[in-house]
């Protein structure tokens, strides 16, 4: 569990009072460990997983999107939120996406799910379907370009969810200049000034952010 806002104590706590992971996400999370070394920080924590979940059931939106879907650990989680809908993944790795694709079916999930491999800022411009739900956790620096492309796709009252809008608290300190944290303080300042939208910031794992089409 990423837990970098939070005491220990009270991350263990918040950890056994949600619901936690099944078997088959639990192994993906291991396999990830094993395979992707420094890079399995990218997936998202068991608690995210869960909120995914729980925003895809109450939204019950027909079309989603997520930018950015590694080893399928948060696209498993959206895909089984769905009640009818499809989820539209944007990746650059075959490689790593050939492990989610093997977790979709193990889930039972494949046929709610789409893979476009590609540079999302090029495959989502031909994207010409009106989004209810997205997700962008893939590259920072992209992130105002891939908002700016959901947020010409999303349907007003659609969602946007950003993933490490946070950055272990950094984007806080002003002498923190590391570039992704640069890059997510000014992803931040952009979203909150754009009239066309109401903001939450959740100190949830490294932070995520709703954005909600006005």
């Amino acid at each position: 569990m990423k837990a970098y806002l939070l005491d220990s104590a009270v991350a263990r706590y918040v950890f056994e009072h949600t619901t936690p992971p099944d078997p088959l996400l639990e192994q993906l999370e291991k396999e990830t460990a094993e395979i992707a070394g420094e890079n399995a920080a990218m997936q998202i924590s068991p608690d995210q997983g869960r909120f995914l979940t729980m925003i895809t059931q109450l939204m019950a939106p027909q079309v989603v999107v997520e930018v950015g879907t590694f080893t399928g650990y948060s696209s498993v989680c959206i895909a089984r939120g769905l009640s009818g809908g499809t989820l539209h993944c944007f990746d650059i790795s075959e490689r790593w996406t050939s492990v989610a694709r093997r977790y979709w079916h193990e889930a039972g999930v494949a046929d709610r799910v789409t893979l476009t491999i590609g540079p999302a800022k090029e495959t989502l411009a031909t994207f010409d379907q009106t989004v209810d739900l997205a997700f962008i956790d893939a590259d920072k620096g992209s992130y105002p370009a891939y908002y700016e492309l959901l947020m010409d796709r999303l349907r007003p009252g659609g969602l946007l969810l950003a993933d490490n809008t946070l950055r272990r608290g950094w984007v806080a300190d002003p002498a923190h200049e590391e570039i992704t944290t640069v890059e997510i303080r000014q992803f931040n300042d952009l979203v909150i000034a754009d009239p066309r939208v109401s903001v939450l910031m959740l100190p949830v794992a490294d932070g995520m952010t709703m954005i909600r089409k006005n």
